[in-house]
Parts: C-alpha cells; sequence; structure tokens
C-alpha cells in the first residue's frame, strides 16, 4: 500500500503545485533521486521546497515520513521534475 501511496497521492485531495517550488536546487535533487533511484535524499528535498515558500502538509509530510517507500514515480518527484 506504501508504494501505491509513492505514486498515487490522495486521488480525493488534489495537490496544487506552485511553479516557484521548482528551482534549480529541487530540480536537482529531484533529478539526482529519479536517476539514481536513490530516495534517501527525500527529507532533503522537502527542506529545500520549504525554504522556497512551500508549506503544503501532504507534499512536506510525503517527503519526510520515514515509512515511506519511494521508487520512480514518486508523485512529489515527478511534480518537482513537471512530469505529467
Amino acid at each position: 500500500m506504501r508504494l501505491f501511496h509513492d505514486i498515487f497521492t490522495n486521488p480525493f485531495r488534489s495537490i496544487a503545485f506552485a511553479p516557484e517550488w521548482r528551482t534549480g536546487t529541487t530540480t536537482a535533487i529531484a533529478r539526482q533521486m529519479y536517476e539514481s533511484r536513490d530516495f534517501s535524499a527525500m527529507p532533503i528535498l522537502a527542506d529545500a521546497m520549504q525554504d522556497v515558500g512551500c508549506n503544503n502538509d501532504d507534499v512536506l509530510a510525503h517527503c519526510r515520513d520515514p515509512q515511506q517507500v519511494h521508487v520512480r514515480g514518486c508523485w512529489v518527484v515527478d511534480l518537482v521534475l513537471g512530469k505529467e
């Protein structure tokens, strides 16, 4: 179930992704994780997004949840990278 939640966010709650959260730093962190398939930097991505004004609890909690399994297709990483 955790893998499902990594790829798909809650279908009953839409996430409004603000363009200003997509910076050189956030995209570099997301790209590195995506390409290496090592998602251990998710908490760092959360910090970087918070630094640029992200206050979305769903996004930040997803990145910081130590029990969350992350894989390619992670909805937060995909949002940062502009993937559909």
